[in-house]
């Protein structure tokens, strides 16, 4: 029968008696919990949950040396502490939440013919990429350098240490694999309407 929760301490995991991975993670893992909770605070003040990090890192090193035998728990968990910490402000970077109080003020539905064009045009450039991964490596690697980075035929020659005609038939041949590609998919332009 597992403990009250009222007398399991927060970082406390229940110790059962002669369990090895218990009596590793008593001795070796929980004495770190306040020096780590503390690392946390200081290193990544926008992480608000700290004690959330702080748990994960408990149990991913837990299941960790499960799998395999850990030789520097200490060193082990605050680097697990660290990632998790930073995958909370990446995230918070990318998509910070912020309140609105009338949702219907919001302008999330845009009606306008723009929004069609828009999307239309991202999907061909997605496309377009496909067709370009698609490629051969060598072939892909000198359509990318002259069609969208804007090097010459002699520059891009010099970079392979191809002839200029090599270059000019690699990427006759690229441009013309990713035209098949878009066709094969409906794509026919990829400036304005189709034909």
């Amino acid at each position: 029968m597992p403990p009250a929760e009222s007398t399991v301490k927060p970082d406390a995991v229940p110790v059962s008696p002669g369990d090895p991975q218990d009596a590793w993670f008593a001795k070796e893992v929980q004495p770190h919990g306040a020096s780590l909770r503390s690392y946390v605070r200081r290193a990544f003040p926008t992480v608000n949950d700290v004690d959330d990090v702080v748990q994960e890192s408990f149990l991913r090193i837990w299941k960790a040396r499960l799998a395999q035998p850990i030789h520097s728990s200490k060193a082990f968990l605050f680097k697990v502490a660290r990632h998790l910490a930073l995958d909370l402000v990446r995230r918070g970077q990318v998509s910070p939440i912020n309140q609105v109080r009338d949702l219907s003020a919001l302008n999330v539905v845009e009606d306008s013919r723009g929004v069609a064009e828009s999307a239309d045009a991202n999907e061909k450039i997605l496309a377009l990429a496909d067709a370009v991964a698609s490629l051969p490596t060598r072939c892909r690697e000198i359509v990318i350098l002259r069609k969208f980075k804007g090097l010459s035929q002699k520059e891009v020659a010099a970079h392979f240490g191809l002839s200029e005609r090599t270059v000019e038939v690699q990427v006759a041949r690229g441009v013309k694999r990713c035209e098949e590609y878009l066709r094969k998919r409906g794509i026919n332009s990829l400036y304005g309407h189709e034909k």
